[in-house]
């Protein structure tokens, strides 16, 4: 097919991913094994996340008490909405791929750590850099060994193309050469990451839009529980620095939360103090915010031992110290921050969209791991063993898609099309005008602790947006169209949750409802929010 005004001609491939993090590299390095497969990623800025900097580590399961005792803990923090076939697949298949990664280059260490009672949980740590980082090393490396695998960065993808009902590519935008691109593939796999940049304070890196979520959403993919996004009580407040999360093992080892005025003020909202689970300390720690009419509280390790804080946290200790700030005898600055989504796009067990062709893996996923609150350690696991899965389905289904005579979709990306003459052009805002209004709405109207009315205004805000075309295409333009759209995604089905659980806090609907059986919150272009 020609090339169109504005767009280079087409490229066919096997297989199309669509991100460049941990389950977008697992499945790529599968993928490529049977195909020409390509990367299209923004940047390595986009891919690492501040959140691998706080050290992190991951399950060491060994035998069945280790996989009984994760399902357990995992079904209990999703709080009714986990898929237990998804979680059963995610734990029995860790092993797996945590040996793999070692036989990649990945070195760990194992380490025990409290899991309530007399159990002991087994967790692997990296013996160098932050867990995160190890593994996108590992797989950095065995990706650049594949000769079939190829990446092109930085390039923004802005719509998927469609052969009628089935996705069969994506229109991207060449940031080096300023141009629209498309790639035809047999499948599309979209790995791009979460959304917490909709917040005005976030752990996420500056590519965490929720791109994935809006192309989805705009090709008629399901989207479920996307009011489900969990705030990370305890990150590192330096202005004009990076979000860091900080370790809540630091509370275990005795760290305290404390106020202005240097009170302890845990106790006054849970009997177990700063041991209390993280949404509640989350909320706990935004209230005395509040209070006391401050942008922080502090995290106070000054009465552990040094020594041990530092071998026990080298990582965090080290973070903190680039800001100047000694952990063991300088109270540490911390507020919440948006950290994880845990809806997104709705796919079966092998990473499969309600929309043929298209798939997904990681945090723009809902697999049905997390259900209502992820349990920590999780995040990671998922995108190596999902990311592996989603690879396996989409190799199977090559053939049968290859096999069809595919009709490139002429749609032109919305920044060929002519401007939507039924809104006034006059209310159209710049992007970066837009970018910032969305962060602070979502984080006072739609963040820690919601409430109905604050929601509505929310929903009614964020329609009535129009985001300015600029002279150039640009990222941040698309980003921000993204972010809207995401944005919009989270209000609605918070507003139409009428319940606390988990992640999700109303405090017009305070209590949990449990009268009928947990329901997901499902979205889509065709259909407003219902549950099932």
């Amino acid at each position: 097919m020609g090339a169109m005004a504005g767009v280079d001609p087409d490229s066919k491939l096997d297989f199309l991913v669509v991100g460049g993090g941990i389950a977008g590299l697992r499945a790529a390095i599968e993928l490529a094994s049977a195909g020409s497969t390509l990367i299209l990623t923004k940047g390595e800025s986009s891919e690492f996340s501040p959140r691998y900097a706080r050290g992190g580590a991951m399950r060491a399961l060994r035998g069945d008490e280790d996989i009984a005792l994760h399902l357990h803990q995992t079904l209990e923090s999703g709080e009714g909405l986990c898929r237990e076939e998804a979680v059963r697949i995610l734990v029995e298949e860790a092993p797996q791929q945590i040996q793999q990664l070692g036989q990649w280059g990945a070195k760990f260490e194992m380490k025990s750590a409290p899991s309530g009672g007399r159990r002991r949980l087994r967790i692997i740590r990296s013996l160098g850099h932050p867990i995160g980082i190890e593994i996108l090393q590992a797989l950095l490396r065995k990706a650049q060994s594949l000769p079939s695998l190829r990446k092109k960065s930085p390039a923004m993808a802005v719509d998927l193309l469609l052969d009628g009902q089935r996705v069969c590519g994506a229109m991207y935008l060449d940031e080096a050469s300023g141009s629209f691109k498309r790639i035809h593939a047999a499948a599309v796999l979209l790995a791009t990451g979460g959304l917490g940049r909709v917040y005005a304070e976030t752990t996420n890196p500056p590519g965490a839009c929720g791109d994935g979520v809006a192309l989805a959403f705009r090709a008629g993919a399901l989207l479920a529980d996307m009011e489900f996004i969990q705030f990370h009580p305890t990150v590192l407040y330096v202005n004009k620095a990076p979000r860091l999360a900080l370790s809540l093992a630091l509370c275990e080892k005795g760290a305290k939360l404390r106020n202005l005025e240097l009170e302890r003020f845990m106790p006054r909202y849970h009997e177990a103090g700063e041991l209390a689970p993280p949404d509640i300390l989350t909320r706990a720690i935004l209230m005395e915010m509040h209070r006391s009419r401050s942008d922080f509280v502090y995290l106070d390790l000054t009465g552990a031992d040094p020594e041990e804080t530092k071998r026990s946290f080298p990582q965090v200790f080290a973070a903190c110290l680039e800001n100047n700030i000694d952990i063991t005898s300088d109270l540490v600055p911390i507020r919440p921050a948006a950290d994880f989504a845990m809806g997104g796009i709705v796919t079966d067990v092998e990473g499969a969209t309600s929309v043929r062709g298209l798939y997904a893996v990681g945090e723009t996923a809902s697999t049905g791991v997390h259900g209502a609150n992820r349990l920590t350690h999780n995040s990671l696991l998922e995108g190596l063993v999902f990311g592996a899965r989603v690879a396996k389905a989409m190799m199977a289904k090559r053939d049968s898609a290859m096999s069809r005579s595919h009709h490139l979709s002429s749609t032109k990306p919305a920044w060929l099309r002519r401007e939507d003459s039924s809104r006034a052009t006059a209310e159209a805002l710049d992007a970066e005008t837009v970018a910032k209004e969305i962060r602070h709405l979502m984080w006072n109207n739609v963040g820690v602790i919601r409430h109905g009315q604050k929601l509505k205004e929310a929903i009614a805000r964020l329609n009535s947006m129009v985001l300015a075309r600029p002279s150039r295409p640009h990222r941040h333009y698309f980003q921000t169209g993204n972010m809207l759209e995401a944005a919009r995604l989270i209000a609605c089905c918070a507003e139409a949750r009428k319940e606390s659980r988990g992640a999700h806090y109303r405090a017009d609907f305070p209590l949990r409802d449990d009268s009928q059986r947990s329901r997901h919150s499902l979205i889509s272009k065709y259909s407003n929010v219902y549950f099932e």
